[in-house]
């Protein structure tokens, strides 16, 4: 149908000046939105300037929920009415879909993987704690091909528990019964993962423009996997993890060995834990690649809307079942795919293998002797048997000595096995869910975990006024407070619900020897603190808390303000064998520009490194920016610098970082080392310095309209309270008892 007699487009949306000539020459009137391939965004006319749209995500108005609150939901779910419906799935198979063997459990379980596996610890972003995998660009990866289909056989089970289960929780319980389907006793299931609404803006997956590109660029020397770019955990844009053909595609299992050594450390997974999820993410299902996966249609997000969201449509004869492409290899590692057993490491260690191409021409090993009755059979016609099949990352567990020596352990006991590899299935799927306190459900285990983050409970009741008056009349002055309390809560990383105030970690090691975190100052801070703790019976997490306020409260006085800061009690502490050192090193930060703080120069400009540091505490463009000026003007700043205390009353909170900066009566000049000179116009004297964090204030045009709304002379007390208020969010933002 023409949308008008002559073709041209007929809607005018008023984003023309001259109408009339945009419709006579031909042109569309339509406006065409930044995010699509007509439109030219900010980013793309001044690609340098600073892009505030990862503090924008996730907006309201992307939500199709009203003050929805999925842990009363969850209370209406029928939790095994749930499960009891998964399992019927697993082995109800569909004609447009049809299982491999009749049993689902394999595709299930490669989709709970793959949206969990994305985490790494170096940001605390990917997981499956989101519902990301619904959107770009994880819906299109190459290494998530075919995984379109398994959300699609979910969605009946979606539409019937509708808002009491999120798509979160689903995919990754999908996972879980299917090999509870397949005999394996797992470990426990949580839910409590909450959708989101718009793909993340906030996750870097890499430079490349292109999928699969060699993963040399990604690397200082790719000989060495340790210098692969943080945060990125996968070897190349759009894998997982490693290519399962090799380094950059060439089989090497020494090489690879080391590659899936580095990716699993940087996902929080020990050498143990990686064998075991290899070995048993391939004791059951296949890989498929018997076709031509040049002639697979365009990925979901790129298909024509009569494919519905699907994607890599494969014209070959049925294109599904034993004409299945997905990642190019062909065949299943074990003799019975649908069943948990040892099978992996009888079939690793009992043959010889040798490298054979797939029908879609992928490296793989395949055995150079194997009985008939040790194949696996075809996945349509049970009267057809197979060769197996180990990728390049397989090989590596019996040829890299520390991985063999533990798959050799694994082999000979398999209850240890399933045990292992029970716990570490579990740590995937949960280790982006935060503490415990955000789990749900009746299969959730009563044991505590290390990599939980555990932390005593804290005492809720208590004359906090009484222990502000301790605190008081301590020698600590407001910077001590405020900074302590700061650096102990900014932490917190909203990713993985990791870091925080609670637990008081700050105190213990690694945190209390962070560069940033001023490790003389610190312990004089905990030396004074400690003992108010102890006389009331309180946790040292809220006297620090605390203590920060009331530095807050004695710079409000000093504007004279008679604010208060809201304080919550309960925080607990915890211990150092509580805290893996190892897993917190990831948290260190190397910058923070709330204190105006750089540990050295990186390529990232530093207002971009406080734009990451504000997203993952949870924080608003207005939030930051009011945190900003608050925190110069009381003299936060790491070793008490002058940088951007614009302000001659220190110590007060006052909105002056605001009104200075937006003062025309004074030039900005940049000196050799990286710091500007604030001149006053009139006499050419320096009145302040600062850093490219206070200046982005005023030159950014989005920062600048915060700046110049917290400088009005009628919003001084608008100042205070977003302050006092972003300030409370950011002491209470590990703080979950209280959401």
């Amino acid at each position: 149908m023409s949308n008008s007699k002559d073709g041209k487009c007929p809607v005018d949306h008023g984003q023309f000046t001259n109408k009339k000539e945009a419709t006579e020459t031909g042109k569309c009137p339509v406006m065409h939105g930044g995010n699509t391939s007509a439109g030219e965004s900010v980013m793309d006319w001044w690609p340098n300037a600073l892009n505030l749209d990862i503090l924008h995500q996730h907006d309201t108005k992307t939500n199709p929920f009203n003050n929805f609150n999925y842990k009363e939901e969850l209370k209406k779910l029928d939790i095994e009415a749930l499960k009891k419906d998964i399992h019927t799935l697993t082995t109800d198979s569909q004609d447009w879909w049809p299982a491999d063997w009749g049993h689902y459990g394999g595709l299930m379980i490669r989709m709970a993987w793959h949206s969990a596996g994305t985490y790494r610890t170096s940001d605390g972003r990917g997981g499956g704690g989101t519902g990301n995998q619904r959107f770009a660009p994880l819906n299109s990866w190459p290494d998530n091909v075919n995984l379109d289909k398994a959300k699609r056989l979910l969605w009946p089970i979606k539409k019937k528990y509708g808002n009491k289960v999120s798509w979160a929780d689903l995919i990754i319980l999908a996972g879980t019964i299917a090999y509870e389907s397949m005999g394996l006793k797992t470990f426990g299931f949580a839910f409590g993962r909450e959708d989101i609404w718009h793909p993340e803006k906030d996750t870097y997956w890499g430079a490349e423009k292109e999928w699969l590109a060699p993963s040399d660029s990604r690397y200082e020397d790719i000989e060495n996997p340790s210098t692969m770019e943080n945060p990125l955990a996968a070897v190349q844009m759009g894998l997982i993890y490693v290519n399962p053909e090799g380094v950059n595609g060439k089989p090497n299992p020494l090489k690879t060995g080391q590659q899936v050594r580095e990716t699993f450390k940087r996902m929080a997974m020990n050498d143990e834990e990686t064998v075991a999820l290899t070995a048993g993410g391939h004791t059951v299902g296949k890989t498929h690649g018997n076709g031509d996966a040049s002639i697979l249609g365009p990925d979901p997000e790129a298909a024509n809307v009569e494919e519905q969201g699907l994607g890599w449509h494969n014209p070959n004869k049925t294109g599904k079942g034993r004409y299945t492409v997905t990642s190019g290899l062909e065949g299943a590692w074990t003799t019975e795919p649908t069943k948990w057993d040892n099978g992996f490491f009888e079939m690793l260690f009992n043959h010889d293998w040798e490298l054979r191409k797939s029908p879609a021409g992928a490296w793989q090993w395949e055995p150079k002797n194997i009985k008939e009755e040790d194949k696996p059979v075809d996945v349509e016609d049970f009267s057809i048997r197979h060769n197996p099949m180990m990728t390049d990352a397989d090989m590596a567990m019996k040829m890299d000595p520390i991985y063999k020596e533990i798959s050799l352990k694994f082999k000979n006991d398999f209850n240890a096995f399933s045990d292992a590899f029970a716990r570490a299935w579990f740590k995937l799927t949960h280790r982006d869910m935060g503490p415990k306190s955000c789990y749900f459900g009746p299969d959730v285990p009563k044991e505590d975990l290390i990599w939980q983050d555990p932390i005593e409970n804290g005492k809720k009741e208590y004359d906090v006024n009484a222990v502000k008056q301790k605190i008081e009349k301590s020698c600590l002055t407001i910077s001590e407070m405020v900074s302590t309390a700061w650096d102990s809560a900014r932490t917190y990383r909203g990713s993985d619900k990791r870091g925080g105030a609670n637990g008081a970690r700050i105190r213990l090691s690694p945190q209390k020897d962070w560069e940033g975190n001023e490790p003389k100052r610190l312990a004089k801070v905990i030396s004074i603190l400690e003992p108010i703790a102890k006389e009331f019976g309180i946790s040292i997490a809220d006297t620090i808390v605390l203590a920060g306020n009331i530095g807050i409260e004695k710079a409000l006085k000093n504007a004279g303000s008679s604010v208060q800061v809201p304080f919550s009690s309960g925080r607990g502490d915890a211990s150092q064998k509580m805290t893996d050192i190892e897993s917190f090193e990831p948290l260190e930060p190397k910058a923070d520009g709330f204190r105006n703080w750089l540990k050295k120069e990186y390529v990232v400009s530093p207002e971009e490194l406080l734009l990451d540091r504000s997203q993952l505490m949870g924080l608003t463009a207005p939030e930051m920016t009011v945190l900003i000026g608050g925190l110069r003007v009381i003299g936060t700043n790491y070793n008490e610098t002058k940088h951007g205390v614009f302000t001659d009353k220190i110590g007060a909170l006052t909105n002056d970082f605001f009104v200075n900066l937006t003062d025309m009566a004074y030039s900005w000049k940049p000196t050799e080392n990286g710091i500007y000179n604030i001149v006053s116009k009139k006499t050419g004297a320096v009145k302040w310095t600062a850093t490219r964090v206070d200046l982005v204030f005023g030159s950014n045009s989005i920062l600048r309209s915060y700046s110049e709304f917290y400088a009005q002379d009628d919003n001084k007390d608008k100042f205070i309270n977003d302050f006092v208020k972003a300030w409370v969010k950011v002491m209470n933002a590990d703080r979950f008892d209280l959401k």
